[in-house]
């Protein structure tokens, strides 16, 4: 007999660590066909993200660097400078629909690596269309969303987010850099907020915080924000503690 479509949970232990060069993580993965609203809600309180159908949580021995966040929506106030940003962008059109991918996806999505490659030394692969499908397009529910965004015909960036009724989750952001000046990664993340305050959901959550990271650091600039200040499991309840510079 063959068993497809099982719900799984494990444990990589041992595994290379994506943020810091020679250290290892240990992650604990949930890969679920259908999850819940309810369900997710619920993981997201304890820290928990996903890409595609695959749900993960760090759970390292000796390391606690990676620190979930949330913004407080209601109590965010846009800077002067993030409103610049808002203008600047009064021209780039946002299309929100169900996740899709096309050509033009996958190009932008290299572009946006092989510079981070250059800029970062992340690295770099090409990404293949079911490689690009498994993680951002499978798993799609009703509350699951793509944001595009175009300076006249052409795709600059792609937002991945899913929208519940407690909790936006930014997922992942690529974006031409071409188009610097528009700071398209942050554009992205005011226009979450503005929808946010909107639809009068109270949390964005922007997945995993490292201070003083080279690039998770910069999640710091949107202040109020609460962090994850334990690891409960999941029938355990989440303490959320509002950050203080």
């Amino acid at each position: 007999m063959q068993i497809i479509n099982e719900d799984l949970e494990f444990v990589e232990e041992n595994r290379e660590c994506s943020y810091f060069n020679n250290e290892i993580s240990d992650m604990r993965y949930r890969y679920i066909n259908h999850c819940s609203i309810e369900d997710y809600q619920n993981m997201l309180e304890h820290g928990w993200r996903r890409f595609g159908k695959m749900h993960f949580v760090p759970e390292c021995k000796t390391c606690t660097k990676c620190i979930s966040m949330r913004i407080d929506v209601k109590n965010y106030k846009f800077s002067k400078s993030e409103k610049r940003v808002i203008n600047k962008n009064k021209d780039t059109k946002l299309y929100i629909q169900t996740p899709s991918i096309s050509l033009d996806h996958l190009k932008l999505y290299d572009k946006y690596h092989k510079f981070m490659h250059d800029k970062k030394q992340w690295p770099y692969y090409p990404i293949s269309p079911d490689d690009y499908s498994r993680s951002y397009v499978e798993g799609k529910d009703k509350f699951t969303k793509e944001f595009l965004y175009f300076k006249g015909e052409q795709l600059v960036a792609v937002a991945l987010v899913d929208i519940l009724p407690e909790s936006i989750s930014s997922i992942y952001c690529f974006y031409d850099h071409e188009y610097a000046e528009l700071s398209l990664g942050k554009f992205s993340i005011l226009a979450q907020i503005k929808i946010a305050k909107e639809l009068e959901i109270p949390y964005i959550y922007l997945g995993y915080w490292i201070k003083d990271h080279f690039s998770m650091g910069y999640k710091v600039n949107y202040m109020p924000f609460e962090i994850l200040k334990n690891r409960a499991s999941l029938k355990e309840d989440a303490i959320w503690e509002k950050y203080e510079l």
